[in-house]
């Protein structure tokens, strides 16, 4: 089994907090992860129909088997459980207690911020990240096998044809969740919506577009999104602008949490097509910044990531936080440097030139060193560099 990098952490938080909440998407490697690190601990399914309905129909009961506290899995199925558990908690007065685990983000936060305030940390697991990846098989994989492959933990374990588990985790996805959550009757539709989604991969969020294109109005394509972003399907990256207020009337850019499952949605179903599709570019960045996203989110950070876009199209992938400023971060697909790719990083340094000390340019090539200010990486060392501009 790979050792995740958030395991660590997650040990951390049992021993400051009674209770341990870990969100993430399906199949991401939750349950492996909390049943590794809290093997001591007792480990009940609510996605088990006997089980559930214990716990649905007498919590009391339930909570009474495990009097030094478990692991529940699936804690979205029975949210009434964390009302029981705050009083569990509050009682016994001690941490590393309970560890509750859900792929559907907004009911958990719901749940948790209403009973368990301040009763628990909350982490996120997303799938594997390169540096598991290269550290767990001891190899390196091809960019555009991993722009193909994504990075479910099952999926490489079991050695599973990447078309056929993400047509798998489509399906189960539209099934399971959707019908649940928001109860479509149109079933097809939705899935149109998610592959308009993927198409859309890198760019600016319209919604009115994506609307009209899928045949919906503009609010239900609002609440489709919401619930997407909610069930780590679709990741939004929001614009950084001097004035806060902005940032939340301006358009994000749309990702995917797994460039493995935007490759499928596509139609793409070889590594090999990678390299000529026209979102080779769009599905490069996407790779980077979940590479980024999942730095963060595996040592326990919130802190927010923004892109950069002003009036006249000047625009940097990503900025990333450092004290009061910003490591800004581009991107470029491709494995050979041009004068070109510095122009953006030169011109936002222009207009703001107390913004940053220094930049980085992560591209698909070998060489690394420093130039003008800014360091050149490999995509595949972009946190290591990023975790030394923090010191």
């Amino acid at each position: 089994m790979i050792t995740r990098q958030l395991a660590g952490i997650l040990l951390e938080m049992a021993d400051k907090y009674p209770v341990v909440t870990l969100t993430g998407p399906r199949q991401s490697g939750k349950t492996t992860l909390v049943r590794s690190v809290f093997s001591n601990k007792p480990y009940v399914n609510l996605e088990k129909p006997d089980i559930r309905n214990l716990a649905q129909n007498d919590p009391n009961s339930f909570l009474q088997q495990y009097p030094d506290g478990a692991i529940i899995d699936e804690f979205q199925n029975v949210p009434e459980l964390s009302s029981y558990i705050q009083v569990i908690v509050d009682e016994k007065s001690k941490n590393n207690m309970f560890i509750l685990t859900g792929s559907r983000q907004l009911e958990i936060m719901d749940t948790v911020s209403q009973s368990l305030a301040g009763r628990t940390a909350v982490l996120k697991l997303l799938p594997f990240s390169i540096t598991e990846m290269t550290r767990g098989y001891k190899k390196t994989e091809e960019t555009d096998n991993y722009i193909f492959k994504g990075f479910y933990p099952r999926l490489h374990e079991q050695n599973i044809p990447a078309a056929h588990f993400y047509s798998d985790y489509l399906q189960t996805y539209v099934e399971r969740d959707v019908r649940k959550i928001l109860q479509v009757k149109n079933l097809s539709l939705f899935e149109r919506f998610i592959r308009l989604c993927a198409g859309r991969t890198g760019q600016l969020l319209n919604l009115n577009s994506l609307a009209s294109d899928t045949g919906i109005n503009h609010t239900t394509a609002r609440e489709w999104m919401s619930i997407l972003e909610a069930s780590f399907i679709i990741y939004l990256l929001p614009p950084w602008f001097k004035n806060m207020g902005k940032r939340l009337v301006k358009s994000p850019k749309l990702y995917f949490y797994d460039t493995g499952f935007a490759s499928n949605l596509l139609g793409i179903n070889q590594s090999e097509q990678i390299f000529t599709h026209p979102l080779r570019g769009s599905l490069f960045e996407n790779l980077v910044i979940m590479e980024t996203v999942k730095h963060l989110y595996n040592r326990g950070y919130r802190h927010p990531l923004y892109f950069y876009r002003d009036s006249n199209g000047v625009e940097l992938d990503l900025l990333f936080p450092r004290g009061g400023n910003w490591i800004p971060i581009e991107i470029k697909s491709s494995a050979t440097l041009t004068d070109y790719m510095f122009k953006n990083l030169r011109l936002v340094q222009a207009s703001f030139p107390d913004f940053y000390r220094s930049s980085i340019l992560s591209y698909d090539g070998k060489e690394e060193y420093t130039s003008q200010n800014t360091r050149i990486v490999n995509f595949k060392n972009l946190n290591r560099i990023i975790e030394t501009e923090n010191d």
